[in-house]
């Protein structure tokens, strides 16, 4: 199935990836020059180090719940909830218990 195939209709993004035993896995939804959706899947103890971003980065958890480091600050989430991590901040995440987001990368418009 391609990006194009999702359009117009109503997705169940959770099951686009699946977990992984000892693995992140991803999945890139759309990737446009504007910004890009990419669904992931952490298994238990996995996680991402950490690393900032030109662009501030949203995570939506689809399933599960993770901690997030956001500048030294752990922030907890869990399904459904939305975390937006500013531009610039050093930031990380690890996975306590399996879980599955979709991070939205919106990239700010280039000046003139």
């Amino acid at each position: 199935m391609t990006t194009d195939d999702l359009k117009g209709q109503a997705i169940g993004v959770a099951g686009f990836v699946d977990y992984a035993q000892g693995a992140v896995v991803s999945k890139t939804l759309l990737d446009k020059k504007a910004g890009t959706l990419t669904l992931f899947s952490f298994d238990e103890g996995q996680g991402l180090s950490e690393h900032t971003s030109p662009y501030d980065a949203t995570v939506l958890v689809v399933e599960g719940e993770a901690t997030l480091v956001i500048g030294g600050k752990p922030v907890k989430a869990r399904a459904g909830e939305l975390v937006i991590m500013p531009a610039g901040v050093p930031h990380e995440l690890r996975a306590e218990r399996r879980f599955k987001m979709l991070l939205i990368m919106i990239r700010e418009k280039a000046a003139e």
